[in-house]
């Protein structure tokens, strides 16, 4: 048995980073270490370190799952990063991660190296259900559970805005200078919902930290893209083949992928633009971009496809009606976004289309169906709120809200059964869905999903809900069949 990867000099030159980590110090904390990081922000990092060195290396932070520390500890924080496309499998080892940490487990020891001066950039990627933010507006949500836990018990808080304003409050008792909170989540304005976030949870401790805090911290905005499915088995034999090691925490991952940053880090920041990350002043043409063309797209191609009997991706993109439908959404969500001088919208979606039919990405469409109550607004529902106040074609955006909603009613009328993976999953399980459509807008309003105004009072409504019949009525490959022609 090939032993575990954990020294570099057993490695070939090749896929070995071209400095010794040894001699790098961390600047960086990021909480929600996962695959996506580790392909992402880590790789660019990564990148950085060996083009101009600096102590930029990274610790990871677990909110929950002591798995990723089980993964990396015993490879002194290396591991394979495959970059997979149709014709071929290239391989790096990535050893700009420091160490992994388990808030669950010791969350002190997280909170020592927040408050530790060393630590100049807090990064994040833990989903939009984790933050605790209000639906509607900025701030943080008391009712969310790890916010109450952590508002009541504010000397040992394992969730995300507890454990950064405990962080910063101990910084400033101790007169240590804020470190910059950079979000890489997929949320629009994502600086300033964080922020504000952090400060009204800092609120409710102490009104002299929430200013400090506001005064002092930099939340930058961020968008992020880099297609990265869920490692499977033949992931971690690939690396082994490539490596000859057992690597529990390789990832794969697509060649394509973008950062752009808002530029403000008053402790100083990586020079990730060496690496292709883009700085700007503006983040949020960029984010609305992708949060509806890629994001959107995802979502619905997930949800129809899943339900048309295609486990992934790629499988979606090889049904010629599916295709349309994914080309049409893209179409229709451009036609919602303002104009950015630097990118063509055609050859944008042409980009998807191309990165969509990558066979070398077993990306499962069910993987992507998951959370939906926390990603359609911002990829489906207030891109459809543009199309109607621009007098534009709104059916693209209809049809993908109806396919989520099939996909929550839980009907197993077109497939096999499966499992309902979202924070809401227990209220969206007693939704009637084939009540009446009042009843129905009536109860997703009530669980902050739709606003009545906007649908009640329109046609658009009863068009979701005449889609949504028909796919708990009819399989839903005869629905899309319908829907093209």
């Amino acid at each position: 048995m090939k032993t575990r990867l954990s020294k570099l000099k057993s490695i070939t030159k090749q896929v070995r980073p071209k400095y010794n980590p040894k001699n790098i110090d961390y600047g960086i904390v990021h909480i929600g270490i996962g695959a996506f990081h580790k392909a992402h922000q880590a790789a660019i990092t990564d990148e950085v370190i060996e083009k101009n060195g600096g102590d930029w290396k990274i610790i990871g932070v677990s909110l929950r799952s002591e798995r990723a520390k089980n993964e990396l500890a015993p490879q002194n924080g290396l591991y394979t990063l495959l970059i997979k496309d149709n014709s071929n499998v290239k391989a790096k080892v990535i050893a700009s991660i420091s160490k992994v940490l388990c808030s669950a487990e010791n969350s002190e020891e997280v909170i020592e190296v927040l408050v530790s001066p060393k630590t100049k950039i807090v990064s994040l990627t833990v989903t939009e259900k984790a933050y605790g933010l209000k639906s509607k507006g900025y701030g943080c949500d008391l009712n969310h559970p790890s916010v109450s836990l952590d508002l009541d018990n504010f000397d040992q808080p394992h969730g995300v805005l507890g454990i950064l304003v405990k962080a910063l409050s101990i910084r400033m008792k101790k007169d240590i200078l804020p470190f910059t909170v950079l979000c890489c989540d997929n949320l629009p304005n994502n600086g300033k919902l964080v922020g504000e976030g952090v400060i009204d949870f800092a609120k409710n401790i102490d009104p002299v930290l929430s200013n400090w805090i506001r005064k002092n911290t930099a939340f930058p905005s961020t968008m992020v893209d880099r297609i990265t499915p869920a490692p499977t088995q033949t992931t971690l034999s690939e690396a082994k083949k490539i490596i000859g090691f057992v690597d529990l925490g390789a990832v794969e991952t697509e060649p394509f992928y973008q950062w752009i940053i808002e530029d403000n880090f008053p402790l100083g920041r990586p020079r990730w633009e060496q690496a292709g990350a883009i700085f700007t002043d503006n983040v949020l043409p960029y984010e609305k971009m992708k949060l509806r063309m890629l994001n959107g797209a995802h979502s619905m191609m997930a949800y129809t496809g899943f339900h048309s009997g295609h486990k992934y991706v790629h499988n979606v993109m090889s049904d010629e009606y599916l295709k349309v439908l994914i080309e049409r959404h893209m179409n229709a969500a451009s036609k919602t976004l303002d104009n950015i001088s630097s990118i063509d919208y055609n050859k944008y979606a042409n980009s998807l289309i191309e990165r969509f039919n990558n066979k070398a990405l077993k990306h499962e469409t069910l993987q992507i169906a998951m959370d939906g109550s926390q990603k359609i607004p911002q990829r489906i529902l207030f891109p459809l709120e543009d199309a109607l106040k621009a007098k534009i074609n709104y059916r693209p955006f209809t049809f993908a809200i109806a396919a989520w909603l099939r996909h929550i009613s839980g009907s197993t009328h077109d497939c096999d059964n499966y499992i309902i993976k979202d924070p809401l999953a227990e209220k969206l399980s007693k939704l009637k869905f084939t009540s009446n459509p009042e009843q129905l807008s009536n109860e997703l309003f009530n669980l902050g999903l739709l606003k009545p105004t906007l649908f009640k009072e329109h046609l658009v409504w009863k068009d979701i809900f005449s889609i949504l019949q028909e796919m708990l009525s009819r399989p839903m490959k005869d629905v899309i069949c319908s829907e093209i022609k």
